[in-house]
């Protein structure tokens, strides 16, 4: 299994744009998670907002294995920039990792078996 960290910062709320917290969250919703999950070898997509202020975002997509993830970065993920980019302060930093470990792993060979 092979997992992508993705680390971003929401756009500040102003008076003209006063809850970009929520706005971020239905793009998740509407516009992301629907594309991940037509990609080959998507399994998870975890998001986590710091509390707060609110506006340091950590998203974790977990993928089969590595090429699966690589594929998506070439296909999708412009399409997802796209999406965040009402809502997100630059460019998300992004970083990969092979899992070590993950109860989805263990979940998913004891519903397969």
């Amino acid at each position: 299994m092979f997992a992508r960290h993705v680390s971003m910062h929401l756009k500040p709320n102003t008076r003209l744009k006063p809850n970009t917290r929520a706005e971020f969250t239905q793009t998740i919703e509407n516009e992301i998670l629907p594309l991940l999950r037509k990609q080959h070898g998507f399994q998870d997509e975890i998001v986590f907002v710091a509390p707060g202020s609110g506006t340091e975002v950590v998203a974790i997509s977990l993928w089969d294995k590595k090429e699966d993830a690589e594929a998506y970065l070439r296909g999708g993920y412009p399409e997802v920039l796209k999406a965040l980019a009402k809502v997100v302060n630059g460019s998300p930093e992004v970083r990969n990792f092979e899992v070590a470990n993950s109860t989805l792993q263990k979940t998913a060979a004891r519903v397969a078996a």
